[in-house]
């Protein structure tokens, strides 16, 4: 396609951000919401963005995931945000779970002041930062280091956490797609996340915006799983009304 300068700007905005919302592409450019949703529309058309509800990101693949160095970095804010709502709910003298991601990698940075807590882990970024906290004792997994992010996965890490049954777990996601499903890319840290789901008496999902309409390849879950959402903005649609149906509690972290 023959693309003029400004929607040349606008591709290298959305693939620095990884995504970005219309109103967040409207200020960079200079340009009205009207001008940014037909550049989105026509960029979108020739396949070099997928656009969801209020904005657009990068074309993503459904068999990789982005690396963690960049994911660190994307939604930085509203990670944080969510850390922080999510370690407020969570009272002292309870035992976690918090697998791999770095939402729970935020959590753990949120939860360096509370007292009394039994963490167990299979993501060892979090082990690092909660062994920070002297009153936090931390159970790491054994298994499989993954050396792109430092998760632990395979079946070892899946033996070991059937030993337990939690309070809480608190578990990231790569996407949720519009059947409810939740989605990941590796299967064997699927498998570990599906073992921390059933040895949990509570399930709460931290998860920003852009997780909402992403594919991936592997089902972890369904909604219908999870007992409380923690995220960054109002789902979009249809999950409102998935989220509902399934009865789980939605918390909107407010900036």
């Amino acid at each position: 396609m023959n693309t003029n300068p400004r929607q040349l700007q606008l591709l290298k905005e959305v693939r620095a951000r990884q995504s970005a919302t219309v109103e967040q592409l409207a200020d960079t450019l200079g340009v009205t919401l009207q001008t940014v949703r037909r550049d989105v529309q026509r960029l979108a058309d020739e396949g070099l963005l997928t656009r969801f509800h209020g904005g657009v990101r990068v074309p993503s693949s459904t068999v990789e995931n982005i690396a963690h160095q960049q994911r660190e970095t994307l939604h930085a804010a509203e990670k944080s945000r969510i850390a922080r709502h999510v370690a407020r709910e969570i009272p002292s003298n309870c035992s976690l779970i918090l697998n791999i991601g770095t939402t729970t990698e935020a959590v753990a940075r949120a939860l360096l002041h509370h007292k009394g807590l039994r963490v167990i882990t299979n993501n060892l970024n979090v082990a690092a930062t909660l062994s920070s906290n002297p009153d936090c004792e931390v159970i790491v997994a054994g298994g499989v280091v993954r050396s792109r992010d430092r998760g632990i996965v395979g079946e070892t890490a899946v033996d070991f956490m059937r030993q337990f049954k939690v309070d809480i777990a608190v578990i990231g996601i790569s996407g949720i797609e519009a059947d409810g499903s939740l989605r990941d890319f590796d299967y064997r840290e699927v498998k570990v996340a599906q073992t921390i789901i059933a040895q949990s008496r509570q399930v709460w999902l931290a998860a920003d915006h852009s997780k909402f309409n992403r594919p991936a390849m592997v089902q972890l879950a369904t909604l219908a799983q999870i007992d409380r959402l923690f995220t960054d903005a109002p789902p979009p649609e249809p999950f409102p009304a998935l989220l509902e149906d399934a009865s789980v509690a939605c918390d909107i972290a407010s900036s």
